[in-house]
């Protein structure tokens, strides 16, 4: 097994995926509890103290839940930005306690590294790239693991594709790719308006048309693998995040060539290995 991806868990309730080469192993976001990452972990053969180091997309909670107690029990590498600890920490309830308090809120993360949005790092034999995306957090980012050869790209929690977002997807073999909800679900269902208005902005999330338009537009249809990650349990579904995708990359001819997968929210998405 050279290269690996493997979604944990894909949604507004957590994210979570295991990024590996040969001899490093990757946790990208800790959004489920300590308890359920290690369970859906060990449901694929993987052993949770094996993993080298922890990197972290931005502080919202569905990214961050279960990031404290994985630091501790595992004792290995946060890697995440300034601007994103900051954010995470003042969250924390015991945070908020401690300023209650006139007491300066105490560090979490023991083995903290911090990297600067637009910068690459490596991880063992893994070079990290991270690039700045479009969402109403401190200072979210994306990212492109670059493993023995190989592409790995994830860009999730995005309200549009600009043009430094899609230079960096280019050239990836496995490409995770937000499908967020359909426009016309999203208009007639339940959320508030305000919501709405949130999860449709350009610091929201993106639809499965927007996805559409990048694929029939600026995309280079390099990937063997698509992923579609983070879909509206309310606003969208499974079969229509993949027919819009599979239609667009139909219209460059990709449709035979690109395999289409959809990460969910409660169960594993099997290994994809290269």
């Amino acid at each position: 097994m050279a290269v690996s991806l493997t979604v944990l868990a894909s949604g507004s309730r957590g994210n979570s995926a295991v990024v590996s080469s040969s001899r490093t192993r990757l946790l990208v976001d800790a959004g489920l509890s300590c308890r359920e990452t290690f369970k859906r972990m060990r449901s694929v053969g993987f052993e949770p103290d094996k993993l080298d180091a922890i990197v972290i997309s931005h502080e919202h909670s569905d990214h961050v839940a279960g990031l404290a107690v994985l630091a501790k029990k595992l004792g290995i590498p946060v890697f995440i930005t300034a601007s994103t600890w900051t954010a995470w920490q003042r969250a924390l309830p015991d945070a908020r306690r401690s300023v209650a308090s006139s007491r300066p809120p105490q560090p979490l993360l023991p083995r903290r590294e911090t990297f600067q949005a637009g910068r690459s790092f490596t991880v063992g034999d893994i070079e990290i790239s991270s690039f700045t995306i479009p969402h109403d957090a401190a200072d979210p980012v994306g990212f492109a693991f670059r493993i023995e050869g190989a592409k790995v790209s994830v860009a999730t929690d995005l309200g549009y594709l600009p043009v430094n977002v899609r230079d960096h997807l280019r050239g990836s073999d496995i490409l995770i790719m937000e499908s967020n909800h359909d426009v016309e679900m999203l208009r007639g269902g339940s959320y508030p308006w305000a919501v709405k208005q949130r999860v449709a902005s350009n610091v929201g999330h993106l639809s499965n048309a927007k996805l559409a338009d990048f694929f029939t537009g600026d995309y280079d249809n390099n990937a063997a693998i698509v992923v579609l990650a983070h879909l509206s349990e309310q606003n969208n579904h499974p079969e229509i995040a993949r027919r819009e995708a599979e239609k667009a990359l139909a219209e460059r001819g990709g449709l035979f060539q690109n395999r289409v997968l959809v990460a969910m929210q409660s169960q594993v998405l099997p290994p994809i290995q290269l």
